[in-house]
């Protein structure tokens, strides 16, 4: 199989135009992802000791299964700013609990969760933007 660089280059274009972080292309006998990591701005204020309980670190990778965001949106833990939040790391859950909530244009999707577990690790923060396809939560 011959790599068609320009389709590649095509979508990284695309990446960068649209600022997307990640995008897949695919037909029936082809099927290309192209991303890139985003840096923080050192102007952003983040509470770093509650990150290091709920975020990944980038080059560590966990087993488990995966729920992902069903929209791109903004990931809530709460139903409203000071409420107790859906799930803290290690509380069981079953499948079709709400995990959390994506904000998108002024709707609020629950997200529910897509299997019985515990949660292992929360991979997004309490207001932050996630993509379609983006790992939200690991369970056991």
């Amino acid at each position: 199989m011959k790599i068609d660089k320009k389709l590649i280059k095509e979508l990284t274009d695309y990446l960068n135009e649209f600022n997307l972080t990640e995008l897949e292309y695919g037909n029936k006998d082809l099927k290309i992802k192209v991303s890139k990591s985003t840096s923080v701005n050192s102007s952003q204020n983040i509470d770093v000791k509650k990150s290091a309980k709920t975020i990944t670190d980038v080059g560590e990778v966990l087993s488990g299964k995966r729920v992902t965001s069903p929209i791109i949106g903004t990931a809530y833990l709460a139903p409203e700013p000071g409420a107790k939040k859906f799930i803290e790391v290690g509380k069981k859950i079953k499948k079709g609990d709400t995990i959390m909530i994506v904000e998108a244009m002024k709707t609020m999707n629950h997200v529910p969760a897509t299997f019985d577990g515990t949660i292992k690790e929360i991979c997004v923060q309490d207001g932050s933007p996630v993509e379609f396809g983006q790992t939200l939560v690991i369970l056991n």
